[in-house]
């Protein structure tokens, strides 16, 4: 009952904190259109991908900006998709860059640190591979980075960073649409949670990482970062260690979640529940008390169906009916919220358990290769981890 509780203390937080973050996005954006490299590091063929790559042809943003795609080999049949691009817009400067060296152990990174030379701009804007944005993509990410004047005779630290929300394509089957609904109505809205309550985000996403090239250099570029998994995490983080600011753009980008089996799922989710309890470990203990739905369900049982328990359950039920609705389908504009919403009860108790398995082990499952994760780093299953 007293998890039941705290649970709905958080909905309650978070509604606010998506409130809040709705309020504040209706103020106008500066006008800033710096030049802006586009890096992507490709590996084989996602869901949706070719259309990925052409909203990102079809900006409506006044200043230069280039694509440059990635793969480790020429082989990859990620390569098809790009010269496809380079057809359809002979107008953009797009270029495919073979990566062949293995920097680290995340192929991602080490793919984009042998890109990041290649850039002609001093912004470099990373996503992953299957993201779809809006024709203001750009237009509202690089605006945040316009120079803030000095006030008093005090300098003002610079936006290093912009990072965005994002929402979940789903593909078919139940799994992928448990993860989609998760992404809309858990992830997001504790990611606005922590920036209200830490006062601005320390860390970056992985749908937009968009960095100063001074900023970058002052972290010593992507080379750091290329044994960590949560590569968009620990980016943002040094920048903000670095003494400049973490903007949150108001605008959501889409993602396509697979159409995952049940292992796949499993995988997938634990990798994401593990990473985050290696990067913040209290953070992730903190977890706990988001999941008031499902533990207004076991607190049914455990109270024998109690008319109280009862009562808890169905407030709790519509604190998270309405934080769906106002972080889902407002904040994020997903129209796949609504018709899902039955679907949350199932969600989250699934949610509960895999949050429960994620301190089991640190142990996980990457792109079919199994790593040990320790202190933000990846070490192939099997081989010895100096301590």
């Amino acid at each position: 009952m007293a998890l039941t509780v705290a649970g709905m203390g958080y909905f309650v937080a978070a509604i606010l904190a998506a409130c809040k973050f709705l309020i504040a996005r209706r103020a106008p954006l500066p006008s800033f259109t710096p030049g802006v490299t586009l890096l992507k590091s490709l590996k084989g063929l996602d869901p949706g991908m070719i259309e990925g790559f052409r909203s990102h042809c079809r900006q409506s943003y006044a200043g230069k900006y280039e694509l440059l795609f990635g793969v480790a080999s020429l082989d990859d049949p990620a390569v098809a998709a790009v010269q496809q691009l380079q057809r359809e817009f002979p107008e953009h400067a797009i270029r495919l860059i073979e990566c062949p060296a293995r920097l680290g152990t995340n192929g991602k990174v080490s793919t984009l640190a042998q890109l990041a030379p290649h850039a002609r701009y001093d912004f470099l804007l990373i996503n992953d591979s299957d993201i779809t944005v809006s024709p203001r993509y750009l237009e509202r990410v690089m605006a945040h980075f316009v120079p803030v004047p000095e006030e008093a005779g005090k300098a003002q630290p610079q936006v290093g960073l912009v990072t965005a929300l994002y929402r979940g394509r789903a593909h078919g089957t139940l799994p992928s649409r448990l993860e989609a609904l998760g992404i809309a109505t858990d992830f997001q809205p504790s990611v606005l949670l922590a920036k209200w309550i830490e006062g601005g985000l320390h860390y970056g996403l992985g749908s937009t990482l968009a960095v100063r090239r001074e900023a970058l250099n002052k972290i010593g570029g992507l080379i750091p970062i290329v044994d960590h998994l949560a590569d968009d995490y620990e980016l943002g983080s040094r920048v903000f260690q670095a003494g400049y600011r973490v903007a949150l753009s108001a605008e959501p980008v889409e993602t396509s979640v697979p159409a995952y089996g049940w292992r796949a799922f499993a995988d997938h989710q634990l990798r994401w529940a593990r990473t985050v309890r290696d990067a913040r470990p209290w953070g992730y203990v903190g977890l706990i008390f988001t999941h008031g739905l499902a533990w207004a369900l076991l607190n049914v049982v455990a109270s024998g169906m109690s008319l109280l328990s009862l009562w808890l359950l169905a407030l709790s039920f519509f604190l998270r009916l309405t934080l769906a609705m106002t972080a889902g389908a407002k904040v994020l504009g997903d129209r796949q919220v609504l018709p899902g919403l039955w679907l949350l009860p199932l969600r989250d108790l699934v949610a509960l358990g895999l949050w429960a398995a994620g301190f089991a082990g640190n142990t996980i499952v990457w792109r079919g290769q199994r790593f040990i994760l320790q202190k933000g780093k990846l070490h192939k299953a099997g081989e010895s981890i100096s301590r």
